[in-house]
């Protein structure tokens, strides 16, 4: 049987699913519900320094990207950090970890860009007990107008330094949680390993507007009147967090370095994703606040019965193997042929994979085969663009089959090298010459 038991950072959990630090993590309430249904650490949702309240909005806090049958695709929010005195927020930390000795329990943190804020707050913190600290240099929204969250994120000077002040100054994990907000999320990643980091977390939310009111013309959700930009998540941010989790992972400058991946995971399979790209573990929120927080339980077995398919013991036996795979665009195999091809018990004669090949790609699906409605590839149209597989209503009615050495290719006439086989191991793919050395 897979053993799920999880070691971040220093951090030990039961399983690789975290709670991130975001409104379901807001108070003992919550998490202690959450340690029930099985998450194996909570990121206790983020704390900041005595002094004046933090006041939200008694209005529309979340907006949502949804498709026609209202499945969410992307959420928005424009809560703030928790509005509980931090009093209160230690006390219940400290309580929940005497609980729950066994779980994961790390606090989320923001003060202001000073040594004596940072100093103040973290010996408190550690006096809980809790398992370690995530710094919140992501927050795009409200927090981030006050010189702090995606402030401080996109400034990897600022990153350097607070997280050396928090190493200095508290013996717990350090963990950076970073904004997706920048150009290149390598240089606040390298910045927060100089500056001591145990392990850096991401994505942050995006900054993001969700829309516009038809009828009234304002912006969407809005209070009273008026709305301002608030952090995206959802699966839709997936696929900019794994490309920002591997260029950590690829680049030399923070390779190694503990990730903990956040965005869009919602199923076994999206942690399968941040973990082969090189994630020690994920993060969820989104999904625990549409479908509850018993979703980590069909998470766990999925990840579990995967592992047990493939012969993993651990997720450390495939964590970052598909690392070596990803390279840059020069890099790719250009001698490499696909062809799509079309399973005519599975095709029900819709005709997408035709119209959306006719207009807007390469005309190389028929429509017609004696005056019968059919739909067939013709190879030397087609180029392996993956369009029509893209467009297919029915699962693995068209898939892409690579041509294999020797093979000729009906576009060009001309045999497929054998170098075109598996350019990952092929002597010539420079990417695995630098690998090497």
């Amino acid at each position: 049987m897979a053993d799920l038991t999880n070691h971040f950072a220093g951090i030990r959990s039961p399983n690789p699913f975290w709670l991130a630090s975001a409104p379901p993590t807001d108070k003992a309430y919550n998490v202690h519900r959450a340690f029930e249904a099985g998450w194996g650490g909570v990121v206790w949702k983020t704390l900041g320094e005595d002094g004046p309240p933090i006041v939200n909005v008694n209005g529309p806090r979340y907006g949502a990207l949804l498709t026609p049958d209202r499945r969410l695709l992307g959420f928005n929010n424009i809560e703030l950090i928790t509005d509980r005195p931090l009093a209160l927020n230690l006390q219940e930390i400290r309580e929940v970890k005497r609980a729950w000795p066994d779980r994961a329990l790390v606090a989320s943190l923001m003060v202001p860009c000073t040594e004596s804020a940072w100093k103040a707050i973290l010996p408190q913190v550690e006096d809980t007990g809790c398992d370690g600290v995530e710094l919140n240099f992501g927050c795009p929204h409200g927090m981030s107008e006050r010189g702090m969250g995606s402030a401080v994120g996109q400034v990897p000077e600022y990153i350097e330094m607070v997280t050396a002040w928090c190493k200095q100054y508290s013996r717990l994990p350090v963990i950076v949680k970073l904004t997706p907000n920048i150009t290149d999320i390598r240089q606040p990643a390298a910045a927060a390993r100089r500056g001591g980091a145990d392990a850096v977390s991401l994505i942050n939310t995006v900054s993001s507007i969700m829309g516009v009111d038809p009828l009234t013309l304002t912006m969407s959700p809005s209070t009273g009147g008026m709305g301002s930009h608030g952090g995206y998540c959802g699966p839709a941010v997936k696929p900019i967090a794994l490309n920002m989790v591997a260029e950590i992972g690829r680049a030399p400058a923070t390779a190694g370095l503990p990730i903990s991946g956040i965005g869009g995971v919602g199923s076994w399979r999206d942690a399968l994703d941040y973990i082969a790209l090189g994630a020690g573990n994920v993060q969820v929120c989104t999904a625990a606040m549409v479908y509850g927080f018993k979703i980590v339980q069909e998470m766990a077995d999925g990840l579990a019965n995967y592992m047990d398919e493939m012969g993993f013991a651990t997720t450390e036996d495939f964590r970052g193997r598909a690392l070596r795979t990803v390279t840059d665009w020069q890099y790719l195999n250009l001698n490499a042929v696909s062809k799509a091809q079309i399973d005519q018990d599975q095709c029900i004669q819709c005709g997408r994979c035709h119209i959306a090949c006719e207009d807007t790609s390469h005309q190389a699906i028929t429509a017609l085969m004696d005056g019968v409605r059919h739909f067939e590839v013709k190879d030397d149209e087609c180029v392996g663009c993956n369009l029509c597989v893209t467009v297919c209503p029915v699962p693995d009615c068209i898939t892409l089959r690579t041509l294999q050495p020797g093979e000729v290719d009906a576009r060009t006439g001309q045999a497929v090298s054998a170098g075109a086989a598996n350019w990952t191991t092929h002597p010539n793919n420079p990417m695995r010459k630098s690998q090497a050395a």
